[in-house]
């Protein structure tokens, strides 16, 4: 009977749970054409587990959610693929199982990869889509992929193939994150793809540097527009994700007083409808103490202007002095203000937030985001959203 139990003990220390009870308010002090709410509130429900059991480890999580705005589906069902337009309920948000042997590590299932070296923007990031229901408060989602990738010494050399894209999710219409044109519309729905993408990763490693250079082959995560005449309804709208290329290469170098980073990926297409374009970040980076700064200029250079209709974050702040400082109050309690401001200074936004800890579970987060500017401008056109946000979160 000892035996058995200390095997079963043994065999529990492979397995590990975590997770966290969220609820969130965001507080808008203007309405905004198309929304008049001045609160939204949210909570979510996170699982994560692993188990290990030789070279293999199976991870897991599950997210359940609602909401009071109507951004989280009312359906029964559990979703795992995410491209619906709202929130799912109930979801997986990953589920993969991945395999270890000397400097190898291959990854299959739903699961996240993340590219790039720089803070603020990355444009080398193209297996990274998000929810941008809330513009600039998105979370990551999965993709679906098979994921190879090797380590000796200094080098590193990633793989990734996705049998199907997963989109980022876009603002919903009649909800204060989407600007709506002055005519009326119809809504064409999306057109999605309809094949993989592939991308590769090459890091080095070198004495007092690193480098990287990326390719990837696929589609924009994020979507462009077509408009069409539509009879007795005018003009009809329809979403489609381009084909994109991307050519990428990202680079560290510490220095005594800061670290300068760069991170740049050249974008064109076989699709006539969509830009080609470079899209980079240069930064430099400082950890003072208890402080942490980092600040630098976000560019691009349009080589091909083929379609001013699309939806786009990365490009939205690009063109903008980017900065994020964080203090270290103590090891309960922190504080940190990003920004981004306009070259041209049509548009901006500032963002700031104190957490603390009470206790072992219970942490609480306020802060606020303002943003400022003209109408034609990206950020400008969302100066009606300014907010409070308090969050509140129990982990276990």
């Amino acid at each position: 009977m000892i035996v058995l139990l200390l095997a079963a003990a043994l065999q529990a220390q492979n397995f590990t749970s975590r997770g966290y009870l969220e609820t969130r308010g965001f507080f808008f002090p203007q309405a905004a054409p198309g929304d008049s709410g001045h609160a939204v509130g949210e909570a979510v429900l996170r699982w994560d587990a692993a188990y290990l059991t030789g070279r293999w480890r199976f991870s897991g999580a599950i997210d359940t959610r609602t909401d009071t705005h109507r951004r989280v589906e009312r359906e029964a069902r559990i979703d795992w693929q995410d491209r619906s337009t709202l929130r799912p309920a109930l979801s997986l948000r990953r589920f993969s199982a991945s395999y270890s042997n000397k400097g190898w590590t291959a990854e299959f299932g739903k699961q996240f990869i993340r590219w790039g070296k720089a803070d603020i923007l990355n444009p080398t990031d193209r297996f990274a889509p998000r929810d941008f229901l809330d513009v600039l408060d998105s979370d990551f989602l999965g993709v679906l992929a098979a994921r190879a990738t090797y380590e000796r010494g200094a080098e590193t050399v990633d793989l990734v193939y996705t049998p199907r894209m997963t989109p980022s999710r876009t603002p919903l219409v009649n909800q204060r994150w989407v600007v709506l044109p002055a005519v009326s519309f119809a809504d064409l729905g999306v057109r999605y793809p309809d094949r993989g993408q592939f991308g590769a990763r090459w890091n080095h490693v070198g004495r007092g540097y690193e480098v990287s250079g990326s390719f990837f082959e696929g589609f924009n995560h994020l979507p462009a527009l077509e408009i069409a005449i539509v009879p007795q309804a005018g003009i009809g709208i329809a979403r489609f994700f381009p084909k994109l290329r991307m050519y990428g290469a990202d680079v560290a170098v510490p220095l005594r007083w800061f670290t300068v980073k760069g991170e740049a990926g050249y974008f064109t297409s076989s699709d006539r409808g969509t830009d080609e374009y470079l899209l980079y970040v240069v930064q430099l980076e400082r950890q003072q103490g208890e402080w942490s700064f980092v600040g630098g200029y976000a560019g691009e250079r349009i080589t091909a202007d083929r379609n001013p209709l699309f939806f786009g974050p990365d490009r939205g702040i690009a063109r903008t002095f980017l900065g994020r400082a964080g203090y270290t109050i103590d090891p309960r309690r922190n504080l940190a203000v990003e920004t981004a401001v306009r070259r041209s200074g049509t548009g901006a936004y500032v963002k700031a937030e104190y957490s603390q800890t009470f206790g072992q579970h219970w942490r609480a987060t306020t802060g606020f985001v303002w943003l400022t500017g003209e109408e034609t401008d990206f950020l400008g056109q969302y100066r009606r959203n300014s907010h409070a946000v308090l969050t509140i979160r129990y982990s276990f």
